[in-house]
């Protein structure tokens, strides 16, 4: 506790230190880094230069209906991010960081350059807005640089420009310029409210102002639409508008405290926004008329109205001309400029749409950088690497700023407000659509780990956000959101490709663990049918990386079909410490309790620093790197068989348990200590006791490729080593050591290369339920293994050897197994060669105990002491079976030498056979070849079956 104590006041002071040499970057709290950008983003060009024209022609219902169906999305989204922003700390990155954390990288990379592309494009909106404002201002002077069109254009490059320069200088300088921005935008309103209260002058009355006039407010109330244009349209140029309440999120890294500062500054300001769209649209469409002239000598002399036409009429006004011939250039349909002639004083609204443009134009180009800074700090995407870099105390993307300045500038050469405002729409609303989806899926995987401190909010509305936002996505413009899905899916499908090495916790994974778990739970109370029977295998591969043919044969046959799991039997042995062990037999009263304690401690800790380290991190990367679909489950034991029975017993969850043992063949049988060969054996005996099928494979030139690494290996399968040796000895090597091997070493083997028309030779020689015939089937699905032919080979007579072959055909058209041809093996039951049994013989000597060996010693006895040793008697006993394996394995050698790969139905060990007896068949069945040779046995269990049902 004490180390633990110096060591935080250590740091504390470093901090302080380090905070006196170098100034704090600035940060934000949720006024000004949050409301206020997120107001000053919403209050832009649409609220000045195209809400009244939404109003002329949707009406002031459907323009309130605009409005709210806006705020709606917003504010769905906003209580989505609100709960994503306090379920953990948020850095920079903003709406991405967040999407990416709660979906994953193959959703979140998407949408952080589509989001990122959208705030550019929001920024080239901005500026155009600003920039008609200024051409318009000019012709009012008489100033014309070159055209209507290029005025545009060459204004908006200018301002694009001067706003990186302050974008550049830093957030401080940034931010003030908002807070100006803010001021001068509060000051304008003021003035236009105070403009509709002010009586009209006769000017204004010519141009369509008339005032607060309840007939103007009932004949707004309705829609006129234009030839073309209809409600969704309206939307569409409406809706950015409200795409600003992601500037505050957007900004995150530069919050003091985001988890507040989100959720209360997002909400603040739609609120206050909300309630002044909607008092504008109320207020200016109480007080200006669709149509009017602007010329002063259109009014209206006397009372007479006759052939007047338009609410004009009513007013005193005569504005029949220009509505007949569509020439007014005045009024809500034609005039951008009506709050500002509305208001008291007109250039204090013009200031404010300068505020409003500049303002949202500014925060766009810094929320652009930032998301996608944070982005290409994830290396999900190539090539992008490069705009990572940041610079100064806030670690600003000067590099992305400038790669957002391209952008803009190429968007606002094109010049057209209206085209870019329907093309940032869809890609908002694929963002908000998004932003809600991963709250809703947060939220219904149950995670432990989604605990926001912000409660209010619901999945369900969450929900209906990520859906409406799709639903409008394709009502405004399915072309466009055609094409942003599109894109997503295109960014979708490269990152799910690449699958980058990221893990972040996403709901994704915590989905997937509830879909696992759900359905291993439902199949657990479904009963077994054998035609839903797959190969679910244990393999005894040790670290998998030293046995990669046992590893890729397995996988072979089941991979994308049944389970498999590569087990792995770590054998250590933690000698306890002569003195302490002496030190514990000296204690005989219970005053020594204490002392007992702390040798058992000791031990522990002893256990501890001798235990190996653990090395599934870098097994299961190696796995995954060679595409194998396997578990690994280590486990700690003894001995081969005791770690074995207890993997078989353990391995698996309800169903997706394994059925079928493999193992590799132990080819250092003669020179490992006769202690292992029984070890190996009792496992053979083991798996069928727990009903398991078995399968050996046994590789000619090995299986094992540990001679190339400098750790060691699984000993069930090699020879010994002694307890002192080990204890000496780490068991591996280091987790370091492990990884260099898994990232460099994929060896290839036989089982990776294409097989071509070679043959897989089945020898079925009994009948264990259809594992023999099953595997080789499995294996001819895979490319590798497509070409080769299958021949079964049966055991028969010559006078009965058509008749076998032609049921063994039937039977294997009933099982629908698609094999070659069936060869009859008429001369199983002859002498083997003389030769041969020799060998056979010799290879057993030294396990051999002849008659005057034995002396006085009981047979019960002998086994007991030794039952691997082979009595003359019991060498007598099966040597009636030992010249059909040695004669079997000469018939194999004749038919199989070029054979791609030989199964053979497994030999079942008797009780009363000694161990060195099997080991010497096992390895007798399989000499002679090159090819590699698989012993299958199942447990009697049909795995096959001819009926439907």
């Amino acid at each position: 506790m004490d180390s633990v104590s110096s060591l935080i006041i250590n740091d504390s002071e470093y901090e302080e230190s380090q905070a006196r040499q170098e100034k704090a970057p600035v940060r934000f709290g949720w006024v000004s880094g949050v409301m206020m950008r997120c107001m000053l983003n919403i209050w832009g060009v649409i609220l000045f230069l195209r809400l009244s024209f939404i109003i002329s022609q949707a009406g002031i219902l459907r323009t309130c209906l605009i409005i709210l169906m806006s705020v709606t999305v917003t504010s769905v989204t906003a209580l989505s991010i609100s709960a994503i922003a306090t379920n953990g700390r948020v850095i920079s990155g903003g709406a991405y960081f967040m999407i990416s954390r709660s979906l994953g990288p193959e959703i979140g990379g998407p949408i952080g350059m589509v989001f990122s592309f959208a705030n550019a494009l929001a920024c080239a909106l901005n500026t155009v807005g600003f920039a008609e404002v200024v051409r318009d201002l000019m012709k009012d002077l008489g100033v014309v640089i070159v055209d209507s069109d290029n005025d545009v254009r060459i204004v908006g490059v200018i301002t694009v420009t001067v706003l990186l320069f302050i974008s550049l200088a830093g957030m401080e300088w940034e931010s003030k310029a908002q807070i100006v921005f803010f001021i001068v935008l509060l000051v304008s309103f003021s003035n236009y409210f105070v403009g509709t209260i002010i009586p009209p002058s006769q000017e204004k009355q010519a141009q369509g102002i008339f005032g607060y006039n309840r007939e103007i407010f009932i004949s707004n109330l309705e829609p006129h639409y234009g030839p073309g244009i209809d409600f969704f349209q309206m939307f569409a140029i409406f809706f950015p508008s409200a795409i600003g309440i992601l500037s505050g999120a957007n900004i995150s890294g530069d919050l003091k405290d985001p988890a507040t500062a989100i959720p209360k500054g997002t909400l603040m300001a739609i609120f206050w926004t909300t309630i002044s769209y909607l008092a504008i649209s109320l207020t200016i469409g109480s007080c200006v008329i669709r149509d009017a002239s602007g010329n002063i000598t259109d009014i209206l002399i006397g009372n007479t109205t006759d052939g007047c036409v338009g609410l004009g009429c009513n007013m005193g006004w005569n504005f029949t001309e220009c509505i007949k011939e569509k020439t007014c250039q005045y009024g809500l349909a034609n005039n951008s400029k009506v709050l500002g002639q509305v208001s008291g004083f007109y250039y204090l609204i013009t200031a404010g749409v300068f505020a409003a443009s500049l303002s949202s134009a500014l925060g766009f180009l810094v929320s652009a950088p930032k998301v996608f800074q944070c982005l290409c700090r994830d290396k999900i995407y190539p090539y992008i690497g490069f705009f990572a870099k940041g610079y100064g105390k806030n670690d600003e993307p000067l590099r992305a700023y400038i790669l957002c300045y391209i952008i803009a500038v190429a968007f606002i050469l094109i010049g057209k407000l209206d085209i870019i405002a329907a093309l940032i729409s869809n890609f908002f609303l694929c963002s908000y659509s998004l932003i809600n989806f991963s709250c809703f899926h947060a939220s219904i995987t149950n995670s432990p780990g989604w605990r926001p401190s912000f409660h209010y909010y619901s999945k369900w509305t969450a929900l209906f956000g990520a859906l409406i936002s799709v639903v409008l996505m394709f009502l405004l413009n399915w072309p466009a959101a055609l094409f942003t899905f599109c894109i997503i899916f295109f960014l979708f499908g490269y990152v799910n490709y690449n699958k980058p090495q990221v893990n972040w916790g996403s709901s994704v994974q915590a989905g997937t663990y509830n879909l696992a778990l759900s359905y291993s739970v439902s199949l657990y109370g479904v009963e077994d049918h054998v035609k839903n029977f797959r190969p679910q295998c244990l393999v005894l591969t040790g670290p998998p990386h030293q046995r990669p043919a046992l590893v890729d044969f397995v996988d072979s046959f089941t991979k994308h079909i049944g389970l498999m799991i590569c087990g792995d039997i770590i054998m250590v042995s933690h000698p306890v410490p002569t003195a302490l062990l002496q030190k514990f037999m000296s204690l005989n009263t219970l005053r020594s309790y204490l002392e007992i304690l702390l040798i058992f401690g000791l031990l522990q800790e002893h256990e501890r620093q001798t235990r190996p380290q653990d090395p599934t991190v870098w097994l299961v990367k190696w796995m995954k790197k060679r595409k194998v679909r396997s578990f690994y489950t280590p486990f700690t034991a003894d001995s081969l068989r005791s770690g074995a029975r207890n993997l078989m017993q353990a391995s698996g969850l309800g169903k997706l348990k394994p059925n079928t043992l493999v193992l590799g063949f132990k080819t250092d049988w003669r020179e490992s200590s006769p202690e292992s060969i029984e070890d190996y054996i009792s496992t053979i005996y083991d798996t069928f006791d727990s009903n398991y099928c078995l399968c050996i494979l046994r590789m000619m030139d090995g299986l094992d490729v540990f001679d190339q690494f400098d750790y060691e290996v699984n000993y069930g399968f090699d020879p010994d080593r002694s307890l002192e040796n080990e204890s000496q000895s780490p068991e591996r090597g280091s987790v370091d050591d492990i990884s260099t091997k898994a990232d460099s070493d994929q060896m290839e083997t036989v089982f990776q290369k294409d097989q071509g028309k070679k043959t897989i030779d089945v020898y079925w020689i009994a009948d264990d339920g259809g594992l023999t015939l099953l595997v080789p089937y499995l294996l001819t699905r895979r490319k590798r293994w497509h070409s080769c032919k299958v021949r079964v080979f049966i055991v028969g007579d010559e006078q009965n050897m058509e008749e076998g072959r032609n049921e063994m055909i039937a039977l294997l058209k009933r099982f629908r197994l698609d094999f070659n041809d069936v060869i009859v093996m008429t001369d199983s039951e002859k002498r083997p060669q003389a030769k041969n049994l020799s060998r056979f013989v010799d290879s057993v000597a030294p396990f051999r105990l002849h008659d005057e060996q034995q002396e006085d010693i009981s047979h019960e006895d002998l086994r007991q002491s030794a039952p691997w040793n082979i009595s003359d008697k019991e060498f007598e006993a099966f040597k009636p079976k030992t010249e059909r394996i040695v004669r079997l394995n000469e018939i194999i050698r004749r038919n199989s030498q070029h054979a791609a790969l030989v199964i053979v139905s497994l030999p079942v060990p008797q009780s009363d056979c000694p161990s060195a007896l099997y080991m010497a068949w096992l390895e007798t069945l399989t000499f002679g070849l090159h090819c590699p040779t698989v012993l299958i046995r199942g447990n009697q269990q049909n795995c096959l079956t001819f009926y439907c049902q």
